[in-house]
């Protein structure tokens, strides 16, 4: 018997993104697997009912979907209620922010993947969504950021004179971090970027970024490639160096984060006040507590006339594009787990298949998410 692969509407307040698009679903029914979407699930990226059933997908209601289907594609995964023991999740659930869930999945007889700890391999590239939505935050903070501030990006020249270019400092340059650096230059801005990871300066110099040189004594590279969290020490030497290129910036977006972890505090309140008025920060580590003391997430505050953007899931305000990017990511990591003739193997000495599933046979079986459990919640 084939795979029967189902699409829930998305039900997390203000998420617009759809796990799967029309023009992925050859990839699945070409292999044998059967494809179930409930009805209105990808209106908000602009794909109707008709689109899906063109491509030979079922359309169908809540409950026909849940009940038909052995395998859920999903954006954010849904609370376990009213899933079938045996069925099988894949999608995004911050498992080592939230290690609570894989407890409630266990319970549940479920199986659960989480997108997030696709690990970041040469092999696992077309698989890598935590990438793909980077790239669109990065892209989308820019914009925000052209749009609260008061003045335009590149310089012009016209007959009422001269006006001199911005000068954007992006903090961070990982995937976000880059996007945002590509696509302030593109709209004209003088742009420097900042990362505790000094191996990422010819990636921004490459971009025709000025790379911004803070010692902190060490290297700020951790494990998988992200940037390690810092001691108190480097934090505050970082800081103190900081706080003077920020006074200069008309732009600062950070986009710093550690994998389970809070986000580090990187724009203290004095340098956030130490910036000119009508400057702008655009935080896209708003939903981790923000990389900038007065971030409050999803609102825009003005403290002393400096704006200070707490922008929240930003790859869902261009569900379009993201949604295609991320239903080819979760389309290729099903793929990789299943046979020739259409049958699900977890195979859990491949590394994409070990790394990335959470909940397994009513355990949880992630050594990274066990670790955060409490020992009553392993029991």
């Amino acid at each position: 018997m084939g795979l029967s692969v189902g699409v829930l509407k998305e039900t997390f307040p203000g998420e617009r993104r759809v796990a799967l698009t029309p023009k992925v679903i050859d990839m699945l029914t070409k292999v044998g697997a059967e494809v179930w979407i409930e009805s209105g699930s990808g209106v908000e990226s602009g794909h109707p009912d008709e689109e899906y059933a063109g491509r030979g997908a079922k359309v169908a209601s809540l409950a026909d979907v849940r009940s038909n289907v052995n395998i859920l594609l999903t954006v954010r995964a849904p609370q376990p209620a009213g899933l079938k023991k045996g069925q099988v999740v894949i999608g995004f659930c911050d498992p080592l922010s939230e290690p609570d869930i894989a407890t409630k999945y266990a319970a549940a007889g479920v199986t659960l993947f989480s997108m997030e700890l696709v690990p970041r391999i040469t092999r696992a590239q077309s698989m890598d969504a935590l990438s793909s939505m980077a790239s669109i935050a990065g892209y989308k903070a820019v914009l925000l950021a052209a749009v609260t501030l008061p003045r335009l990006f590149p310089m012009m020249t016209t007959a009422a004179g001269t006006i001199p270019p911005a000068r954007v400092l992006v903090i961070g340059a990982g995937v976000a971090g880059l996007q945002a650096i590509a696509t302030a230059r593109r709209l004209g801005a003088v742009v420097s970027g900042y990362d505790v990871r000094s191996a990422v300066k010819e990636q921004i110099e490459s971009l025709g970024a000025k790379f911004v040189s803070i010692d902190i004594g060490a290297a700020g590279e951790g494990q998988g490639g992200y940037a390690r969290a810092l001691t108190e020490d480097e934090i505050r030497s970082q800081r103190e160096q900081m706080a003077k290129v920020i006074k200069e910036q008309d732009v600062v977006i950070t986009t710093a984060a550690v994998p389970g972890r809070k986000a580090p505090i990187l724009v203290t309140k004095e340098m956030a006040l130490g910036m000119s008025p009508g400057s702008v920060i655009v935080d896209i580590a708003a939903e981790r507590g923000g990389n900038c003391e007065l971030t409050k997430a999803g609102e825009t505050v003005s403290v002393n006339g400096v704006s200070i953007v707490g922008a929240v899931n930003l790859p869902s305000t261009v569900p379009g594009h993201s949604s295609q990017m991320y239903a080819r990511n979760i389309v290729t990591l099903l793929k990789n787990m299943m046979t020739k003739t259409g049958e699900l193997n977890i195979d859990m000495t491949d590394e994409i298949t070990r790394d990335s599933i959470v909940v397994r046979d009513n355990e949880v079986a992630n050594p990274r998410v066990q670790a955060l459990l409490t020992p009553s919640a392993k029991s």
